[in-house]
């Protein structure tokens, strides 16, 4: 009989999870035509729904876009702030679930010389880029843990800048605790801009117990990825990786982004 209570007491630490998302959702260009947010945002909404991460940190997310994932999902909240300092252009958004996680502090900072300028840029990008970060508690373990999400320069010419941007963040990380970091790098896995910050930070990749999804994340709607893996997910913790999936649903022929989201479900 003790036996049986002591193991009926072990079962929620033995069941705790964290589930992490990173998903570009790209901007609402109206440009875009039959992919267009406002024909597809039902479709994402419902893969978030699907997959139900615990933590999703998105790009490319305007206001209008993190308005309509919360009214439709409410058992999320989000918080982030534009690149320009205001709630015009694209967000860092950060969405958690709100019964399982709550932010003791949040903020932001610029991959820039100067990061706590806002708004602020270097390097020759076309535009500033920037972490959206936060301290969580996780409300079931009563642990806390970092986190950053961030979007890299796109251009191909902006390889100099990204690895910049890597050593920024690098040097911000928690030394202490456990620690995420999602984002959309603009850069393949085992490149330079990867090898700046993998050192101290895990790929959920490299250790995840079951793998699934190919290599590439973006496909530019039409569902054949190329051949790098540009949206990572990286963490440093006494965590195990039981599942790290490049997610491919559609419906129809169409797609929730031009990103493959990317989901890791992590046992605490």
């Amino acid at each position: 009989m003790l036996r049986l209570a002591f193991l009926l007491c072990a079962l929620p630490l033995l069941a705790a999870e964290l589930r992490v998302m990173t998903f570009n959702v790209r901007y609402p260009n109206p440009k875009d035509g039959e992919d267009a947010w406002d024909k597809r945002k039902d479709l994402l909404v419902d893969t978030v729904r699907r997959y139900k991460p615990d933590l999703m940190g998105t790009q490319e997310l305007f206001h209008e876009q993190g308005e309509h994932i919360v009214a439709a999902l409410p058992q999320y909240a989000w918080f982030g702030l534009s690149r320009r300092g205001n709630k015009e252009d694209e967000h860092m958004g950060v969405f958690y679930l709100k019964a399982r996680l709550r932010p003791v502090s949040t903020g932001n900072f610029w991959l820039s010389e100067t990061p706590d300028k806002v708004g602020s840029s270097s390097w020759n990008m076309s535009l500033p880029r920037m972490v959206t970060w936060a301290v969580f508690e996780d409300l079931m373990t009563k642990k806390q843990f970092g986190y950053f999400n961030t979007h890299f320069a796109h251009r191909k010419e902006d390889e100099e800048a990204r690895k910049k941007a890597a050593a920024v963040i690098a040097a911000r990380m928690p030394k202490d605790g456990a620690f995420l970091l999602t984002g959309d790098f603009n850069a393949p896995t085992r490149g330079d801009v990867y090898k700046i910050l993998v050192p101290a930070l895990t790929d959920v990749f490299s250790v995840a117990k079951e793998k699934d999804g190919p290599e590439g994340t973006f496909h530019g709607f039409k569902g054949n990825p190329g051949k790098d893996r540009i949206d990572w997910i990286l963490f440093k913790a006494p965590w195990r990786v039981k599942k790290a999936e490049v997610i491919t649903r559609s419906k129809n022929g169409r797609y929730p982004s031009d990103h493959f989201p990317v989901l890791a479900i992590f046992s605490l």
